[in-house]
């Protein structure tokens, strides 16, 4: 006794008639995701490189919904308990060929056709706890994968304050030196001044002497000392004279 047939399977279907792909090309990437659950049947589809995966995952969303808005089901729970691709329609188109003949051209269709179920109670209590099992396992990752970052940015920011804690010092280094520096050519400067305008005491006492020479000298006559005693004038007798016979 056969089987029931495709077309009278139980679940909740989705059908695209009529799409411009050969049936062979769509039956190769729905024997991947067949009798799989829904979100394993998608991360599958998502790592395919065929166009027919992205037209059989609109199909598989759209049986998916089906399911949840009419039938009341939850999407965790199907799974693809059918998935089958039927020829359609094909077109004829000629070519022309060598000697006036004309090549065949066949463009293909075809029907794909997406049923979702939902999962029996021993197979849904399986997928639950495996999924329980990843999520903590992921979980897991994801903690130590942020503690890991955690501590590379600590590391990263005690290595960023060492660096400029260091560059201050070296600024304050570079700028104590520089004020030494000054300070010791003020002080050498100061030294060679000191050094020319110094003068042995044997020269300052001669140019001393030579100063009160000169002042003297040039000192004019009013302005002599008040202690110089006066030197006597000559008086002329023969003017005194003079003067008693005229008073005479």
């Amino acid at each position: 006794m056969t089987g029931p047939k495709l077309n009278e399977r139980p679940g909740t279907r989705a059908t695209l008639r009529g799409y411009h792909m050969s049936a062979s090309k769509a039956r190769v990437v729905l024997n991947l995701i067949r009798g799989e659950d829904v979100t394993t049947a998608r991360e599958i589809l998502a790592g395919t490189n065929r166009e027919a995966a992205d037209v059989i995952g609109k199909v598989l969303a759209s049986a998916v919904a089906n399911a949840v808005t009419n039938d009341a089901m939850q999407a965790d729970e199907l799974f693809v308990s059918a998935a089958y691709a039927d020829e359609g329609i094909t077109m004829k188109r000629f070519t022309p060929r060598a000697r006036g003949r004309a090549g065949q051209i066949r463009k293909r269709s075809c029907h794909i056709t997406v049923i979702v179920s939902r999962l029996d109670d021993e197979r849904l209590e399986t997928l639950r706890n495996a999924r329980t099992a990843q999520a903590a396992v992921s979980r897991t990752r994801r903690v130590a994968s942020s503690r890991r970052r955690a501590d590379q940015q600590a590391s990263l920011n005690k290595r960023e304050t060492a660096a400029v804690v260091a560059a201050e010092n070296e600024a304050l280094e570079a700028e104590a030196n520089a004020n030494a520096q000054i300070e010791d050519e003020v002080n050498e400067t100061d030294l060679m001044e000191f050094d020319t305008v110094d003068t042995p005491v044997e020269d300052l006492v001669a140019t001393d002497q030579v100063d009160a020479e000169s002042d003297v000298a040039e000192r004019p006559v009013d302005e002599a000392p008040a202690d110089e005693t006066l030197a006597e004038v000559p008086v002329d007798d023969t003017d005194s004279d003079d003067t008693t016979e005229e008073t005479k």
